[in-house]
């Protein structure tokens, strides 16, 4: 099996325990995790502007916004300098990350993996990892 339909079944499996705790014919937005609807850069571009200035992560959901975040390195070479410290938006579902990106450069962020799940709605669910790939053009 490929590693990304690997992935993708361990997504699936996530989602439908939280479901199987919601309990049967309760399935809803407001029962399930929430996911990462967009992000700036998109994951798996290859041309991100390497002046880009911040990485943003919208959800699915409203989300705990007093320092409830876990951005996660997969290794320290793929993971963005920060230039200061992660925030939400006004609307309770985007977290802003300033960051300095390099040219012709990979990147690689989990939102939420393992026991770093602090990424979580207001009814203290974990949003379901996603993992954030990205390529810088070169100048």
């Amino acid at each position: 099996m490929k590693p990304g339909v690997l992935l993708c079944a361990a997504i699936g499996s996530l989602v439908l325990m939280a479901a199987g705790r919601a309990g049967a014919g309760e399935i809803s937005v407001a029962s399930l995790p929430p996911v990462v609807v967009e992000t700036t850069p998109r994951s798996g571009d290859r041309v991100v502007d390497p002046g880009l200035k911040e990485i943003r992560v919208r959800f699915s959901k409203d989300m705990l916004t007093e320092r409830m975040w876990s951005f996660v390195q997969i290794d320290p070479a793929s993971y963005p300098k920060t230039t200061g410290q992660p925030h939400y938006l006004k609307d309770r579902r985007s977290i802003v990350l300033p960051v300095e990106l390099a040219p012709g450069k990979a990147y690689a962020i989990w939102i939420n993996k393992g026991q770093f799940n602090a990424f979580r709605d207001t009814g203290q669910r974990p949003a379901v990892p996603y993992l954030l790939v990205f390529e810088t053009r070169k100048n």
